[in-house]
């Protein structure tokens, strides 16, 4: 199953589709959270869940920048992942940003707890969790085939302004660096 998504960048205007493929584990949630990382993290050169087909790192990212040695510079992960599944990646993906995107407060509190009992290193990951409301009414309009519109995605302070299917919503979101 796919979700198409087609946007119309706010500055230029210019019309982009992009095709994000849901796998047989994968939610209507880990869509919505690939399609928020992809808008609020966006780079040159990012791709979703493509296989990086590296022996050394057996995972397969949520959203990732590949450097021009195609080794991750960003690497998003956008689903409920292990405390474990992170230590390895700040391991294997040494250089890479890590970002993990979360549907609430209340799952961005558990993993730092869970972080925390586990002592993994600290200062290598960028939590990013949204209001739970915004977030439910995303799952809820997700449709084989989407109309998305971004006005504004700022990291500083976190804030979003976009049209999702005819849906407005400015919303602030958090991000915790860990």
């Amino acid at each position: 199953l796919h979700h198409l998504f087609e946007a119309v960048d706010g500055l230029d205007g210019g019309l982009t589709s992009a095709v994000i493929g849901r796998t047989e584990l994968e939610t209507a949630e880990h869509i919505v959270l690939k399609l928020l990382a992809y808008v609020i993290l966006f780079r040159e050169r990012l791709e979703i869940s493509p296989n990086l087909h590296d022996e050394d790192i057996p995972f397969i990212p949520g959203v990732v920048q590949l450097d021009y040695e195609k080794r991750p510079a960003l690497w998003v992960e956008c689903s409920d992942c292990t405390v474990q599944k992170l230590d390895k990646l700040a391991v294997k993906a040494h250089e890479a940003e890590i970002w993990v995107m979360l549907r609430s407060p209340d799952a961005l509190a558990q993993l730092v707890r869970q972080m925390t009992h586990a002592k993994v290193r600290k200062n290598r990951y960028h939590l990013v969790a949204f209001e739970d409301e915004m977030f439910t009414e995303m799952v809820r309009l997700l449709h084989t085939r989407n109309d998305f519109y971004l006005v504004s995605a700022e990291l500083e302070p976190p804030t979003l302004q976009f049209d999702f299917n005819e849906t407005w919503f400015d919303v602030p979101y958090f991000v915790e660096k860990f």
